[in-house]
């Protein structure tokens, strides 16, 4: 087993913990954290009936009383209608109501995290929470650094908080049950954690360009990974500034999502082109080396991933990045490469980055 610390102030740290089997350890782990009897687990439809049963008997066994909590599996429903109905479940008297004396554990992928995570941050006015991620995408990505959050109809994670966990169980054994487009959905973020901050892994991931490649890596990929957010994490809690880099992909990735009706990408795969997009453009500009966006290309390649999205007309982006979180004002703040494993903050009017996007989109039309 792996094992990270998050050191946070206010003695808000917490242990992230990567091993094969930690899933049947779930109470024994959660006794170190929680004292209280009551837990009650969120999970959503498709990873219930895989895993709810496990961790539920594993909570039990170590004296705890348990409820579980459903909700319908997909980004369509990371809402506000389904927050209330998570909301209604925690509330119901039976087997118990939840006070906030008691905990939440988020069993699933990086919709749940946000979700559950929020109705944890949000009812009674804040319950603390776990997260078990199941998902590729979640153990890199969504589970680490406190950011929970729902989508409302003009964008993705628009309503949300900064909201840290107790402590992050990963067991790299739920990957196995992931189908191949979700597992690729995670290694959109694995790529681009390389990309980012580190060289090493994006030149592994080149000499391992497979599922079944990676299997044995599981571990210490997933550890590379948390360990890279991690740090970030420590240095901008709550993205003032540094932490915007892991933003890399994601302005325009969030509005490929959005603009296709979270229907057509899904999250990984957007940010795959996102990424591809912002390099070219950075190439354009004499930010990024020349090259940089051809190498990014043929590795997504190798690994079935899309890096080419459709054009996205200035006015509908202009419309997305009215509402990007990382904009203020006219402006915006667009995270470039400078080369595998580095990266520049660029501040600049959204206007230009919407011309900028719109040119690239016509000469990738014309070529």
């Amino acid at each position: 087993m792996k094992k990270l610390e998050v050191p946070l102030s206010g003695g808000r740290g917490y242990e992230i913990l990567i091993g094969r089997g930690l899933l049947d350890e779930a109470g024994s782990r959660m006794k170190a954290v929680y004292h209280g009897k009551n837990i009650a687990v969120i999970a959503d439809s498709n990873v219930a009936p895989l895993y709810a049963a496990r961790v539920e008997e594993s909570l039990r066994s170590a004296g705890f009383a348990v409820k579980t909590v459903i909700f319908p599996a997909g980004e369509k429903n990371k809402n506000l209608a389904t927050l209330e109905m998570l909301y209604d479940g925690l509330l119901a008297p039976a087997p118990f109501a939840l006070t906030r004396s008691d905990l939440i554990v988020t069993l699933g992928g990086g919709v749940t995290g946000d979700m559950g995570g929020f109705a944890a941050g949000t009812l009674l006015r804040g319950i603390p929470f776990v997260q078990i991620p199941t998902t590729l995408l979640a153990q890199v990505d969504a589970s680490v650094g406190g950011k929970v959050a729902v989508d409302l109809r003009q964008g993705k994670n628009l309503a949300g908080l900064f909201y840290q966990p107790r402590l992050v169980l990963m067991d790299p054994d739920t990957l196995d049950t992931l189908p191949e487009r979700v597992f690729l959905d995670g290694m959109g973020e694995v790529v681009k954690h390389g990309v980012i901050r580190l060289p090493a892994l994006f030149s592994m991931l080149e000499e391992c360009p497979s599922r079944e490649a990676l299997r044995p890596l599981m571990e210490e990929l997933l550890y590379q990974n948390c360990d890279c957010k991690r740090q970030v994490v420590i240095e901008d809690e709550k993205e003032a500034g540094g932490r915007m880099v892991l933003n890399f992909g994601h302005t325009l990735g969030h509005a490929y999502e959005k603009l296709g009706g979270y229907q057509t990408y899904m999250h990984g795969e957007a940010v795959c082109c996102g990424m591809a997009a912002i390099l070219h453009i950075g190439e354009r500009q004499g930010i990024t080396p020349r090259g940089t966006a051809a190498r990014l290309e043929r590795l997504l390649a190798a690994f079935g991933l899309p890096y080419k999205a459709e054009a996205v007309s200035k006015e509908a982006l202009l419309e997305t990045l009215s509402y990007d979180k990382k904009g203020s004002g006219s402006d915006i703040t667009v995270v470039f490469s400078t080369g595998i494993g580095s990266t520049l903050l660029k501040k600049m009017p959204k206007a230009q980055f919407a011309d900028w996007v719109r040119e690239f989109c016509r000469q990738e039309g014309e070529a």
